[in-house]
């Protein structure tokens, strides 16, 4: 019996040992130390394993039985957003790449990976001989119907290459508009903005589980111009058409996908639209899934936009002619809101810059306050001696703050710029930004 058991447990690793790998050389060698693989799905990312990049620039993952055919996601950076590439696994074969951040991925081994590499590299040519011809004002309609018969030719001769693989998603979901007639480049243009999610199944689990979409919407939103519109209302127009796309998608995706769009309009400087967005679309999606947290944080940002009035707060100070609230303070034409905190090494490098440009200026011009988000005060009440120009606040709890939650404070320093009725005109994003807003 014991002899059974023994035998039993041997074999039974064999039943799950490596069926294929995902491997990979990233150059150069030093910037990279490790590599993470993840499971995507349409509502998840499920971690698989993680490894270490060896001094040479490998790593290789054993994949099992247990590992299913899908859409996996390999981050080898961080932050994790930025830094990662979709790769097709079929459970059918070996995944095997080179990486380097200047030139991109090039797959050794894998044909489904390879077939979308070469697809995208094949159209993107394709698209080049078009954007050339037409900046070429050329009139030859037979040269231009030569690239659209092999624009044609090469997405057909892909798509059946690609027959019953992951990788048919991509192609034919990235199918373009290619015209049957001689149209001059305004018609062109016209007509790929018309068509452009003509193939998206917006609903397709593949292309959900990847970053297709969202890269597909963001193309459309920053690449569609119009000539006669101004940038914002552009925007706004292509945001429309997006929503208009995926009307019938379910709405976690239609969540997800606007939600990214929002975080780029944002990261970007584009308020407007991102209040756009949340003020359209996005807030009612959120409320509908029941998501209070995104609409706590839709509303926060759109309460801290340039034109609101600044939430208000009780001060610290020892000034006489101050009063116990933002909202009551009347000593400047301008006031500067910074947060900052003592164990700050970019604070502590920034606020003395600020306090001498403060001090260059008439007096009555500014008004900075500072708001210490600190776990403790002892050293806090030590550096607040350095700036007896500022009115200090002390913001105990750090990141759980009140004052520094209700502007929204992530990092320190994090600067606002009040006018004389205490409404934002300005978030510059460090001291120099500061300075140039202020002196422009």
């Amino acid at each position: 019996m014991f002899k059974k058991l023994v035998f039993v447990i041997m074999v039974l690793p064999t039943i799950v040992v490596a069926q294929h790998t995902i491997k990979g050389h990233f150059s150069p060698a030093k910037d990279y130390e490790w590599v993470v693989l993840y499971e995507v799905t349409p509502i998840s990312s499920l971690f698989i394993a993680n490894t270490e990049v060896n001094d040479e620039g490998y790593f290789e993952f054993q994949l099992d039985s247990t590992i299913t055919k899908g859409m996996y996601k390999l981050v080898y950076a961080l932050p994790q957003e930025e830094n990662n590439f979709d790769i097709i696994y079929n459970a059918k074969e070996d995944v095997e790449f080179t990486f380097n951040n200047e030139t991109g991925i090039e797959y050794k081994f894998s044909i489904e990976n390879q077939i979308v590499s070469s697809y995208t590299n094949s159209m993107s040519l394709i698209s080049q001989s078009i954007g050339n011809f037409f900046q070429q004002q050329s009139t030859d309609s037979l040269a231009l119907a030569s690239i659209f018969k092999t624009q044609r030719e090469t997405q057909s001769n892909f798509e059946e290459a690609a027959k019953e693989t992951i990788a048919s998603h991509f192609i034919k979901a990235n199918k373009p508009y290619i015209p049957e007639d001689f149209e001059d480049i305004k018609t062109y243009i016209n007509n790929l903005k018309i068509y452009y999610f003509d193939h998206v199944d917006f609903n397709n689990e593949i292309l959900q589980s990847s970053s297709f979409l969202i890269e597909r919407i963001l193309n459309y939103v920053f690449g569609m111009y119009s000539e006669n519109e101004e940038e914002i209302i552009t925007y706004e127009n292509n945001i429309d058409d997006v929503f208009l796309a995926m009307k019938d998608a379910d709405h976690l995706i239609k969540k997800t996908l606007l939600e990214v769009l929002w975080q780029q309009m944002v990261d970007a400087n584009f308020e407007e639209v991102a209040n756009y967005i949340s003020d359209n679309y996005l807030i009612g999606l959120a409320e509908a899934l029941d998501d209070r947290e995104l609409v706590e944080g839709l509303t926060l940002y759109k309460s801290l936009s340039i034109g609101n009035v600044a939430p208000d707060f009780s001060l610290e100070s020892k000034e006489e002619t101050t009063t116990n609230h933002l909202s009551n303070l009347n000593t400047a034409e301008n006031y500067i809101i910074v947060f900052w905190s003592s164990t700050c090494a970019h604070c502590l490098n920034e606020i003395p810059q600020l306090q001498a440009y403060l001090n260059a200026l008439e007096k009555g011009k500014l008004q900075v306050i500072a708001i210490g988000l600190e776990d403790e005060p002892f050293r806090w009440r030590n550096e607040t001696l350095k700036y007896p120009e500022f009115i200090h606040v002390l913001g105990l709890g750090k990141w759980k703050n009140e004052i520094g939650n209700s502007y929204n404070v992530t990092a320190t320093p994090t600067y606002y710029v009040l006018d004389k009725a205490k409404k934002i005109i300005a978030k510059p994003y460090d001291f120099e930004n500061l300075k140039k807003f202020l002196e422009d």
